[in-house]
Order: structure tokens, then sequence, then C-alpha cells
């Protein structure tokens, strides 16, 4: 078969072909070429080193990555989210949006409204951040307010306060993940509306892979029912199992709070800034309990410890006291950390 071509363009040479190969009775011959070639062609993943991570850390994440190409099935990469994505110093943000907004909308106030919400504030002031009562109390007290209020009130605070605190490390991390194929996902105590939009617009991580405790929205409004599992301690790894329906392949956190989220990882688990001083003696604790976060993430396989520095961001001039309404309420500052603090 002699096939005779003109000085044409490339669009023009493949319609000869496809028309010749159709008279000769070759066309599907070629289409399964076509697409056997394309199948066959290898993916591409590219490595970019973390900067700041030490090369140790960066050569274990570059092979965890490059072991999991051969993977055909979901890959599945979860994250706590405050301290682990963005910082928690001096505060956690869902605390600031929550007292700040209670100081300019319910303090002062003599309404049935007002004084509901500022009981709310004065329990929340003396519990226990990481308990159930706390968690169920945050959510009364966005309870009655419609979804953009909430996702709005995050938002605000995050614009205000916090736009520089996420960690360049896990943006860096992030897209990592997603250049060899992982989906992203957020699992995270703090309220989910409150979270969605700023780590959404933050990230580029779609709002429906972003969880947090959340409750039943009845008619555009927040109500006080919460949805469960509650993304608390092992309810983190529960909700992983309900929601998300695969095992991660990579889970990162940064408390005790994550302990149950990261040993669902059948992969390779991370550990940002974890406590080095407070031994945990309740039994609450589970398996970490005799140990420091930092003791026992140490004594886990397949683990690497990293550090993001965390410190007050404040504008010239200001201190804490002055500047974050979570401080006007007495709430002792979390702890900073610094760069390389564990390398």
């Amino acid at each position: 078969m002699t096939i005779k071509f003109k000085a044409v363009g490339v669009s023009s040479i493949m319609e000869l072909l496809l028309s010749e190969t159709k008279r000769t009775g070759l066309f599907l011959l070629l289409i399964l070429g076509i697409v056997g070639f394309v199948t066959a062609q290898p993916a591409t993943y590219r490595y970019t080193p973390v900067s700041g991570w030490s090369g140790q850390v960066n050569d274990k994440l570059e092979a965890f990555l490059n072991s999991t190409k051969v993977i055909q099935t979901r890959k599945v990469a979860v994250f706590d989210c405050d301290g682990t994505l963005f910082g928690q110093v001096p505060y956690y943000l869902a605390d600031e949006a929550i007292y700040d907004y209670a100081a300019h909308h319910y303090q002062g106030k003599n309404d049935a409204r007002s004084q509901e919400k500022m009981a709310i504030i004065k329990r929340l002031k003396s519990e226990d951040n990481t308990s159930q009562q706390y968690v169920q109390d945050r959510i009364d007290f966005l309870s009655g307010m419609r979804v953009e209020e909430v996702e709005r009130m995050g938002k605000d605070c995050f614009h205000e306060k916090y736009q520089q605190k996420f960690y360049p490390q896990m943006r860096c991390l992030l897209a990592d993940l997603k250049d060899y194929g992982f989906e992203i996902w957020v699992v995270s105590a703090s309220p989910e509306l409150l979270y969605q939009g700023f780590v959404h617009e933050g990230l580029g991580i779609p709002k429906d892979r972003i969880l947090g405790v959340k409750s039943v929205i009845h008619h555009d409004s927040v109500t006080s029912q919460i949805v469960f599992p509650v993304p608390q301690d092992g309810g983190k790894a529960d909700l992983v199992q309900t929601q998300i329906k695969a095992q991660p392949l990579f889970a990162a956190g940064n408390s005790r709070g994550d302990m149950e989220l990261m040993l669902s990882s059948i992969g390779l688990k991370m550990i940002i800034n974890p406590d080095q001083k407070k031994v945990e003696t309740a039994e609450s604790a589970g398996q970490m309990k005799g140990h420091t976060v930092l003791d026992f993430w140490r004594q886990q396989p397949a683990t690497v410890i990293v550090s993001c520095e965390d410190v007050p961001n404040l504008p010239k001039g200001a201190t804490n006291d002055t500047y974050f309404t979570t401080a006007k309420e007495g709430i002792k500052a979390n702890a900073a950390h610094a760069a390389n603090e564990y390398e």
C-alpha cells in the first residue's frame, strides 16, 4: 500500500491517514495503536523538595511517594488542620473567631439571645478545649446563624489575623502529594463551616474534603444537633472510615488528638511540632499514656518528625493582649515553635 502526501500540514496528513486506513480496513488497528501508545506512556511524577526541611526528611518523602506510583486505587492523604496545615500561635483561629464575634455582637447587651451566647462564652473559658463538651459548646454558640454567616466569620478572622499562618512547607507538600495523584482531605476538631471557606481559598482543597465538627443544617441555619462521628481524638479515625471510606496512605497531625488519625495510615505518618514536655497521663491518652507526643512518635515506624515555624504575627507595636480577643478573655497562649526545632 502506497500513500502519497502533498506538502500539507499535520492535520491534513492525519485526515489522509484516517481516510486511507478506513478504506483499507485498518482503521480499527490504527485507533487501537494510538490508544495503546497513549496508555502505555508512563505517568510523570516529580518531587519538589520541601524547603526548610532536612535532606533526610525530603529523601523519606520522595522515597515514599515514588513507592506509590504502582498503586492504581485511591490514594488518600489526611491532615489535621490547626497546628498541622497552619499555625495556632498564639491562639486557635476557631477560638479567636468565636470570642471576637461575641465581643462585637453580644457583649454588654441584655436581650435573650445575647445573654444566651455570652453564657456559652463563659462556659468555654472554663472548659478543657479537648473535651466533647467544649466541642458541643462551640456548636451551640454558632447555632441559629446562617451557613454563610459562619463561613464569613471564619474568613474574616483569617484575613484579619491569620493570613500569614499557612505553613509554606505544607503548601509544598500538598503540591507534591497532588502531583503523585493523592486525594487531599482535612479532618479537624474545629467547626466545619467555620473553616471550609478560608481553607478552601487558601489551599485549593475542595470544600467537601474539608471535614470538621458539623451539625444539622435546617432552613439554611446551623442547629445545635451535632452529626456523628465527632472528629475529636478517636472520632477522627472513625470519620475517615465513615465519610472518606478509604484507608489513608499518608496522615499528618500535631497533637495527642491526632494519634488515632495518624495510626490509621498504612503508609507514612508525619508529626508536626510535637509537644516534648507534657507527659500524657490520662487513661484517654490510650497508647500515648506515659509518653510525650514527641517520644511516642519517635518510637513509631514509618514516621517523620518535622518542624514549622509558628510564632505570633503581630502588627508593629501590638501585643497578644491588645491584638487578640482570646487573650483578653484570659486564655493561655499556645507554645511557639521555631524552625528546625526537631532536626
